[in-house]
């Protein structure tokens, strides 16, 4: 991966199969999302962020990373492409709406908050 430029963009309508078939191989248990935020690493998926907009947060539906490349802080950089977008939505808030590693939270800045994990858009 060294060398390589993750591409991170907007779910479009046709995504949805590759989508599907990605969330099928890497996360069996994962529903495939209405919205979310897709990475492209050379032309081919290796992370999808499904989301929900609220009135003031971003909600993290899901965060999948394809097994071969976790630990390369793809996942870190999808949630700082979030972060972007929610400021550029007028958000205050990214909230973790799924079981996510709280180790791994933490570390991304997210603090828990009664069952949940927040972190305050960064501006």
């Amino acid at each position: 991966m060294r060398g390589q430029r993750l591409f991170v963009r907007p779910m479009e309508a046709g995504d949805g199969e590759s989508v599907r078939l990605f969330l099928e191989i890497e996360s069996p248990e994962s529903v495939p999302p209405s919205a979310a935020l897709v990475g492209k690493l050379v032309g081919n998926l290796a992370a999808v962020l499904a989301m929900e907009v609220t009135a003031e947060a971003l909600l993290i539906r899901d965060l999948v990373v394809a097994h071969d490349l976790r630990k390369k802080r793809i996942g870190r950089f999808m949630l700082d492409e979030l972060d972007a977008l929610a400021v550029k939505m007028e958000r205050e808030w990214l909230v973790f709406g799924c079981d996510a590693p709280a180790e791994f939270m933490r570390r991304v800045g997210f603090q828990n908050d009664g069952g949940r994990m927040v972190r305050r858009v960064r501006r």
